[in-house]
């Protein structure tokens, strides 16, 4: 006797081999320009023991443009921190579910007692007419008699999603995807998979790349280094300074043919504190090759560091207006500097701000005295220290989060239920938050960048971060593989972008009353349940369809 069980769910379930996880799913609505995601999962019951091959077959108008992943899951070794907070599906080493495997043949695995899910995206692009659309999935094998379906409704508005507003960068490492696939820097080989990392960012929401003139000085040890990434040639003569920015003009057509517009400019003084410099290679008069002119050897505050940026920060600020992209850049001090690092982060904040006049400066801080002292224009707050930026009322206001946040504030662990990834949406519509910081896309290396590490075996940065910190893609062998989690970010995204589309009709006291129609939205209260947030997001869809805009 063979039986195969069926199960719909929503994108914020989650299948491990040993539970499901999520409420069972009928259907929804969607805007006319966005993606709709479900899952499907299914379990094997079979006498005798033995794995099963059944066919997929989907059944709808909507067909071709559905797109179909198995969603596969990935060790755990470090899942949660031990004091993190009961918002966890669990906290156990074990497998989880999180890379999505696109299906390229009708065929999915059944293993006897073992759950697992297909995902489902629903892409319309604005091509389909308003409507009731089914969607009838089966799974077969005829040669045991099995077959089994379930079937969904989606219904597709007129309206459409406005483009994104928030500024949102999800740290790219350039590095990162030279040293798994083992290539040189910036060989065309390279390049081309730059390229696809940059699309698949751009098609989840990133907006905002983080661009490495220099090596990003970014989770290195005191004293150590990352793979040299840097896009600005310098050279060095009797007269001094001078600038190549062939490879800098090279990375911002790569980018804009990808999707993106704007352009992160990486820190000009390392984490923590703004003491030293970043690593600078240079070239010198008849030399083949390049030597480190600064690294952590360099006092940020010494002539040296000083006067190489009071010649590079001219050259390279009149290069990006000639480049036409100097209203779409943005620049940094330091990542993360603490208390200790205020006088520091002072005379550095201070060197740039006489160059860097009209340019945007952004830094992710915790602590407010940064901002109150003038010492950052724009201040990324962590999520969980963020109290006091919205009490005084600053703006504008940028957010992040990372490792450190998983203790009542959302996030996106592989051991969070999805719905505390999802809620990020209405929390950014909530406070008006302009932009949001993410330091984890594709972050291949060990804490501090000391090994290369496999992804695909180990999520957790050798415990240094609990499973999805550090990225949210997989390097696949011919394509990026995105996880289920950007997924479901992308969705916080599109909510976002369809509160926006509200307030534009109902104004913004109505829309707020929608957000909080589950409970109260706070960045450490907020409704946790799956069904929660779906009804939120039905609600909304509702009211753009009683309101319609104008034609």
């Amino acid at each position: 006797m063979k039986r195969l069980r069926l199960y719909p769910l929503s994108s914020l379930a989650k299948v491990f081999p040993d539970e499901i996880c999520g409420e069972p799913f009928s259907g929804g609505s969607l805007l006319a320009n966005e993606t709709f995601s479900f899952q499907l999962a299914y379990v094997l019951d079979t006498v005798p023991r033995a794995k099963l091959d059944c066919k997929l077959s989907i059944e709808s108008p909507l067909r071709s443009c559905i797109s179909v992943w198995r969603v596969e899951c990935v060790p755990s070794e470090f899942p949660a921190y031990p004091n993190s907070d009961g918002n966890y599906l669990r906290k156990t080493p074990g497998l989880y579910p999180d890379l999505l495997t696109p299906l390229t043949e009708d065929e999915v695995e059944a293993v006897p007692g073992s759950c697992r899910s297909l995902w489902f995206s629903v892409c319309p692009e604005g091509k389909i007419p308003a409507g009731e659309y089914p969607i009838r999935i089966r799974l077969s094998n005829q040669e045991n008699g099995i077959s089994e379906e379930i079937c969904l409704t989606l219904r597709i508005l007129a309206e459409r999603l406005p483009e994104q507003e928030l500024k949102f960068t999800q740290w790219f490492h350039t590095d990162c995807i030279a040293a798994y696939y083992q290539l040189p820097i910036f060989s065309e080989e390279h390049w081309a998979w730059i390229e696809k990392f940059m699309r698949m960012a751009a098609e989840h929401g990133v907006n905002l790349l983080l661009t490495p003139l220099f090596t990003p000085p970014l989770d290195t040890k005191f004293g150590g280094e990352r793979p040299t990434v840097q896009l600005v040639r310098v050279n060095i003569s009797e007269a001094g300074y001078s600038f190549d920015f062939s490879l800098l003009d090279r990375w911002i057509t790569t980018a804009e043919r990808a999707g993106i517009r704007e352009f992160e400019l990486s820190h000009l003084f390392t984490q923590w504190g703004a003491a030293h410099a970043p690593k600078i290679m240079a070239f010198r008069e008849n030399k083949a090759e390049p030597e480190r002119i600064f690294g952590w050897d360099t006092d940020a505050g010494g002539m040296g560091y000083q006067s190489f940026l009071r010649c590079f920060l001219p050259e390279l600020t009149c290069f990006l207006r000639d480049r036409g992209i100097a209203d779409r850049c943005w620049f940094h001090v330091s990542d993360e500097p603490g208390e200790a690092a205020l006088e520091d982060y002072r005379r550095a904040s201070s060197l740039l701000a006489e160059y860097l006049e009209g340019f945007p400066v952004i830094d992710a801080l915790s602590d407010y005295a940064f901002y109150e002292q003038g010492l950052v224009r724009i201040p990324i707050a962590a999520t969980n220290a963020i109290e006091p930026f919205l009490e005084h009322g600053v703006s504008p206001l940028w957010a992040y989060y990372c490792c450190s946040q998983g203790d009542q504030v959302g996030n996106r662990f592989f051991a969070m239920p999805s719905a505390r990834n999802r809620i990020l949406g209405l929390q950014l519509y909530r406070y008006n938050i302009a932009g949001f910081l993410h330091w984890g896309y594709n972050f291949y290396f060990s804490q501090y960048s000391k090994t290369l590490i496999d992804p695909f075996r180990t999520t957790d940065a050798e415990a240094g971060f609990p499973s999805g910190d550090a990225f949210s893609v997989y390097p696949g062998r011919t394509e990026v593989q995105p996880s289920l989690r950007l997924k479901v970010f992308a969705e916080a995204l599109q909510d976002l972008r369809a509160l926006r589309l509200l307030e534009s009709r109902l104004g913004r006291e109505a829309v707020l009353e929608l957000v909080e129609s589950e409970g109260r939205v706070t960045f450490a209260h907020y409704p946790q349940s799956e069904q929660a947030l779906l009804r939120i997001r039905e609600r909304v869809n509702q009211k753009l369809a009683e309101n319609p805009g104008l034609s």
